[in-house]
């Protein structure tokens, strides 16, 4: 059984209404959707779907550890870092473990055998279920510096026969792309608003470099001037839904409501943009979810 798509939820800035998107589609989907939170710095999702978290798995990556009794101080394991996390200055060898992506790498080179690996928390990977759906997310350990080894970890508890969603952060750095890569597609949430417009720039860019197939959700859509509708014409994106500047979606948002249920006329957009998406990345092929179930997203 194949996963239905993968479907990838985000936003050139915070604040657009990403996660009010993600929620309420996957509600729509109901039994045949699952949803994964990538924003593991800031995880929301739970907030809306009150999901009943059935495991939470510690998350670990491999550091370094030195033997300095066997350690022949000859720099390989330092040549070899590609993230500097582990130097040899002299007759000491220093490691950085924040900095340290867990490949491995040094302890293969070492001639002597003087590191081996220990285990070093990185976060937590949680898995449970709401009416019927499948939910997934991650938990990124406080101080932590990085995000993309723990995001690429809970995309692999995407579960076949489902309608993924992914809740990406929000930005354009590294856990985004750790997020976006290898999706079937990508739904950008933005605003009209000059900071929206800017950021959604941005975050075109990444989706185009990385060959997503895309489309647009526009929030606020009655603040527009219409500078963003000219540039979605001019670059040939669709828009698939619009939602209003509504200070009572506001209010039912603040207190953890989906729209769909506080607001049951919008339930027949979000099923309708459910469907848009399912044909959508039916015509696209499906080209990325071999990515998403594998190893290496």
């Amino acid at each position: 059984m194949k996963t239905s798509s993968v479907i990838a939820v985000a936003s050139g800035k915070g604040g657009t209404g990403k996660t009010l998107v993600a929620t309420n589609l996957a509600r729509v989907l109901g039994e045949r959707a699952q949803i994964i939170d990538c924003d593991v710095e800031e995880p929301n999702v739970h907030l809306f779907l009150r999901p009943t978290v059935e495991t939470i798995t510690p998350f670990t990556l491999p550091v370094p550890e030195v033997d300095l009794s066997k350690c022949s101080f000859c720099g390989r394991c330092g040549d070899v870092c590609q993230y500097k996390a582990i130097v040899v200055v002299g007759k000491q060898v220093l490691t950085f473990r924040e900095l340290c992506h867990g490949c491995g790498a040094c302890s293969l080179v070492c001639p002597e055998g003087a590191i081996r690996e220990q285990p070093r928390l990185v976060g937590v990977l949680e898995e449970g279920r709401f009416d019927g759906a499948l939910y997934a997310a991650g938990r990124l350990r406080i101080g932590e510096p990085m995000a993309a080894p723990l995001i690429k970890a809970v995309r692999r508890l995407a579960r076949d026969g489902r309608t993924v969603i992914l809740d990406a952060p929000p930005g354009t750095s590294c856990p985004v792309v750790a997020s976006l890569k290898g999706v079937d597609f990508c739904l950008l949430v933005t605003e009209p608003t000059p900071f929206g417009i800017n950021d959604l720039m941005l975050a075109l860019e990444v989706v185009e470099y990385l060959g997503l197939p895309h489309a647009l959700v526009i929030n606020r859509c009655d603040l527009s001037n219409g500078e963003l509708e000219e540039i979605c014409k001019r670059r040939g994106i669709e828009t698939l839904m619009t939602l209003p500047q509504d200070r009572t979606i506001a209010e039912a948002y603040s207190r953890g409501q989906l729209i769909v249920e506080s607001h049951p006329p919008y339930r027949k957009s979000f099923e309708s943009l459910a469907k848009d998406l399912l044909l959508m990345v039916e015509r696209n092929g499906g080209k990325g979810r071999g990515n998403l179930l594998g190893k290496n997203p």
